[in-house]
């Protein structure tokens, strides 16, 4: 099973797996900024693999087999478990927040199921939201929470993710982001990654 850890994209998948670990972590902690760079990071990790995967030609089908159902796993972890650990960890593992995790977590597993049988619609388009959106939208709502704060930040949050979840599974076609979208999220992941990171600095 080891050998397959040594292909370089399911080595950069577990990296991602590790973030997403520490995003858990963090968010267990309510060290929330931290957690929201660490879950950023993994989906830089989460798309770089693919990046990576479709440069090398010399990949065995047993190689992509295996990294495909490794980078499924993954993301069950990364974009579902992490945000329903964050809306618990908001919540103060309060029983009311239960619920949302769990619709959180059966829409990323239903999602998931689905895309890993019938695939891209027409090769490029997604049915549904994929689920490194959540993380993007999730860590916007974060970046406004000094502004809201209180009871109003954790409805919004609550609110926002269930609305998240149900564009996870609904019947509406979007678009695959490739090319210059990976720099995007880059971008994206290091201009959120400095404004939590001053976030600390200011909570410290």
């Amino acid at each position: 099973m080891l050998w397959f850890v040594r292909d370089p994209p399911n080595a950069c998948s577990l990296a991602g797996l590790l973030s997403a670990v520490l995003g858990i972590y963090f968010a267990v902690r309510g060290v929330f900024p931290a957690a929201m760079i660490a879950l950023l990071w993994a989906i830089v990790l989460d798309w770089t693999d693919g990046i990576i995967a479709r440069g090398m030609k010399q990949r065995t089908d047993d190689q992509r087999a295996f990294g495909a159902q490794l980078d499924s796993l993954i993301d069950i972890v990364s974009f579902g478990v992490g945000p329903a650990v964050v809306l618990l960890s908001v919540g103060r593992f309060g029983p009311w927040f239960l619920p949302g995790a769990f619709v959180i977590l059966a829409t990323a597993a239903v999602r998931l199921s689905h895309f890993n049988v019938f695939g891209l619609v027409g090769g490029s388009v997604y049915r549904g939201l994929a689920l490194d959106n959540n993380v993007i939208l999730l860590a916007l709502f974060f970046a406004f929470r000094p502004l809201i704060g209180g009871a109003a930040f954790v409805g919004c949050l609550y609110v926002g993710l269930m609305a998240l979840a149900a564009l996870n599974i609904a019947p509406i076609r979007t678009p695959k982001f490739t090319g210059a979208w990976y720099y995007g999220v880059i971008a994206y992941a290091l201009a959120m990654s400095g404004l939590f990171a001053w976030q600390l600095v200011h909570l410290a």
